[in-house]
């Protein structure tokens, strides 16, 4: 799974357009029509299988039950025929390829151990499990070591520890408990594992080790990767329990084990769910992500996926339900500095996780391209010329191929180090690796000056070195350059991402199967490893709402989501609005959604927007979809849509995306919930263009009782429609002398469609 990951290091699983084999599908029923003579769906779905000649000894791989109604099944084209014609069928899809989108946090995120109340939080968490679908866990991570400092597990898990290839069930303990494998999909669709991957939960790849530590692994000391950011790792929730759903593969991740994985952890009784995995731009009804997800939302269940590394384009984000939690990336204050110092006293900073032996202080020769075509430049496998790169300083562009791979390109053509400069593709964002030989990446401007001195100086010359661990870098933190971008394609009304987390230079458990570069010929091996991407801001996300369902059990997955997004911040550390790594600009909601998350706020909002099962119904209603649409993925035996949304937009979401299109006037309504003090009374502040008027009404909310609901309405005025062109943004915010409960609003005049 190594190679499969670092090459897409900053893209966090996100949807392929292709399929490993169009014979496996998934098949959405209709439980109105399950015979009483069937005691279960399974039954059902056997029988109806066998009475269209279908073997379902041969072609069954899974049956759902609790995330959807249906299975997945390999068919030949004549069975798809046949199942399309069948009453009882709601919708056929081919089964989806996806694959992963790819110590300092906890301080940075204000979790203080010398916080009464977090430490109050931390030891009630003991009862959230979370569940992560990923590539599995290496169970022998110092992350999971619990031996008996937890308490016994909760007596409502209904799950297992699967015994498997080189994990036998006793791996499990008080902290990770439960891990088990889908590979049905994978196999069916003609997927073969290389040596060394597990037919079984163990991670082989090591992002799922990564993913599940971060969310709630153990506090451990003196943890560090390879002497970077030596400190103490730990989780967001170090006293949640960890169970572990492996869905992804050598390669891909299949829709219909992603599915099964769902379905599992749901029946198991997780509280959270945490996909660094995500879908493209389809339907809801369309999306295997999205229907999965919305049953476990149903059942309670908190989802948090990854937005996708596919920025800084727009409308790149992944994962844009609204019962999903949406979440961008951010940096810390922390950086792993190094330089490259030039023959002309250029001397420029960029970042490097370079381990081994220094360069010294000697200049050597830098090349850039060994030959006349491009694909040298690039330093891909095989352009490079070992008589040319001997003992020299390679300039690489970024692109193409993995970053690490450039670096072992490099070593193998004998250079004696790499600089890794950015294109304008990739801007000024840095994002550092452990390469396997000295390696400095650097920004497109920097990468520009090296450029120009190497092409015009025959006789150029340089030297990498390294400066360690630096903590307290300003500003920060910064949106990603690769975090992807609203606005939503699938429903414009919705504003996605909802918020940003810690994603670039993360320090996190990893396997012992893999080197930190996860490439093939790296031998090293180290307990943690520092990656980037939204696949490492998910889990941090997940985490903290495990904090928060510890602090407020009887809080509904949306009122989670509504106290995340409401008191994140949008400030850095120099008190400056937070800037864009991909063009050093300030950043707006299409980047960073409600903000930076801020746990210790999130534990006391104020005011919540909930949402039940009824309103995701109603606002799906407003989409235009059919009812069978709608019964695949909220799993009814029948819809009705006498209380459909007047818009998408009237969803009593914590968030504003007002669409404007044709339209001069958009009018909105929300209602909070008083999860503060009897007797709190907020008053409203409004932000933003000054073409766009804003009428909230009423302007103050007053709460005689904790639980109490109370309207508003908002009416958004374009004032001269014509004249704009750009999108604009701005802020609606309930505020009292103790809270401040913000809500993002993001405006456009596109003409707008959601996707059918």
């Amino acid at each position: 799974m190594a190679s499969l990951f670092f090459p897409f290091l900053l893209l966090c699983l996100s949807l392929t357009s292709s399929v490993l084999s169009n014979q496996i599908y998934i098949v959405y029923m209709n439980p109105a029509h399950r015979p009483s003579v069937h005691p279960t769906a399974a039954d059902w779905y056997t029988a109806e299988l066998q009475s269209l000649s279908i073997d379902p000894s041969n072609r069954l791989l899974y049956s759902y039950k609790s995330a959807a109604h249906g299975f997945a099944v390999r068919l030949d084209q004549e069975h798809v025929s046949l199942l399309q014609d069948h009453r009882s069928v709601l919708q056929i899809v081919p089964d989806p390829v996806l694959s992963l989108h790819t110590t300092r946090t906890p301080s940075f995120l204000g979790l203080l151990p010398t916080s009464v109340p977090l430490q109050t939080v931390e030891t009630a968490s003991s009862d959230v499990i979370i569940g992560v679908l990923d590539t599995g866990v290496w169970p022998e991570s110092p992350s999971f070591a619990a031996g008996n400092s937890l308490p016994p597990v909760p007596k409502r898990w209904r799950g297992a520890c699967e015994a498997g290839v080189d994990f036998p069930p006793s791996l499990c303990n008080r902290k990770l408990i439960g891990a088990r494998s889908f590979s049905r999909g994978f196999h069916a669709a003609g997927g073969t594992r290389p040596a060394g991957e597990y037919s079984s939960a163990r991670d082989q790849d090591g992002h799922g080790t990564h993913t599940a530590s971060t969310a709630a692994g153990l506090s451990v000391g003196n943890a560090s990767l390879l002497g970077y950011a030596t400190g103490t790792a730990r989780g967001m929730a170090t006293g949640a329990r960890v169970a572990v759903y492996k869905v992804c593969w050598s390669s891909g991740c299949l829709g219909s084990d992603i599915l099964a994985g769902i379905d599992a952890a749901v029946s198991d009784g997780v509280d959270v769910l945490s996909l660094s995995l995500g879908g493209g731009a389809a339907p809801y009804f369309r999306d295997t992500i999205a229907v999965g997800t919305f049953g476990a939302a149903e059942h309670g269940v908190f989802v948090s996926c990854s937005a996708g590394n596919s920025g800084p384009g727009a409308s790149s984000v992944a994962n844009s339900a609204p019962w999903i939690t949406t979440v961008g990336a951010g940096t810390l204050d922390r950086d792993f500095p190094a330089y490259a110092s030039l023959g002309s006293g250029e001397h420029l900073t960029g970042v490097s996780l370079y381990s081994g032996p220094s360069m010294g202080s000697k200049m050597v020769p830098i090349i850039y391209g060994s030959n006349k075509n491009n694909a040298s430049k690039l330093c891909l496998a095989g352009t490079l010329d070992p008589v040319q790169v001997k003992g020299k300083i390679v300039l690489c562009d970024r692109g193409v191929n993995a970053r690490v791979e450039k670096g072992a390109v490099v070593k193998a053509a004998g250079g004696a180090g790499m600089i890794l400069a950015n294109t304008a593709a990739s801007g000024e964002e840095l994002v550092a690796d452990s390469h396997l030989l000295p390696a400095v990446a650097v920004g497109r401007k920097s990468g520009d000056v090296i450029r120009n001195y190497v092409i015009k100086n025959k006789n150029a010359k340089g030297v990498i070195s390294f400066g360690g661990t630096v903590l307290g870098i300003r500003p920060s933190p910064v949106v990603a350059a690769f975090s992807s971008r609203g606005p939503n394609m699938v429903v414009p009304q919705i504003l996605k991402p909802d918020l940003i987390g810690p994603g670039v230079n993360i320090l996190a458990g990893w396997s012992g199967a893999a080197g930190p570069t996860g490439l093939v010929k790296d031998d090293r091996r180290t307990l943690f490893n520092i990656v980037s991407g939204t696949s490492m801001s998910c889990p941090h996300i997940s985490g903290v709402a495990a904090l928060l369902k510890a602090a407020h059990p009887d809080w509904s997955p949306a009122a989670i989501k509504s106290a995340l997004m409401t008191t994140s911040y949008t400030s850095d550390n120099t008190n400056s609005p937070l800037l864009d790594a991909a063009g050093g600009q300030i950043a707006n909601a299409y980047a960073y959604g409600s903000g930076y998350v801020d746990p210790q706020k999130a534990l006391s909002p104020g005011l919540v927007y909930d949402l039940t099962t009824n309103d995701y119904i109603a606002f799906l209603c407003s989409l235009g979809y059919n009812s069978q649409h709608i019964q695949v993925i909220t799993r009814r035996n029948e819809v009705s849509c006498a209380n459909k949304l007047s818009d998408p937009g009237n969803l009593n979401y914590p968030s504003f995306s007002v669409v404007f299109g044709k339209k001069r006037v958009v009018k909105y309504t929300r209602e909070v919930t008083n999860v503060g003090p009897a007797g709190s009374v907020y008053g409203v502040k409004v932000s933003g263009p000054d073409f766009v008027g804003v009428t909230v009404k009423p302007t103050k909310l007053v709460f005689k009782r904790a639980g109490q609901k109370a309207k508003y309405s908002v009416t958004f005025i374009s004032k001269n429609k014509a004249n704009v062109t750009n999108d604009a943004f701005g802020w609606i915010s309930w505020v009292n002398s103790q809270q401040t409960v913000r809500s993002p609003v993001a405006y456009s005049w596109k003409i707008s469609r959601t996707l059918d």
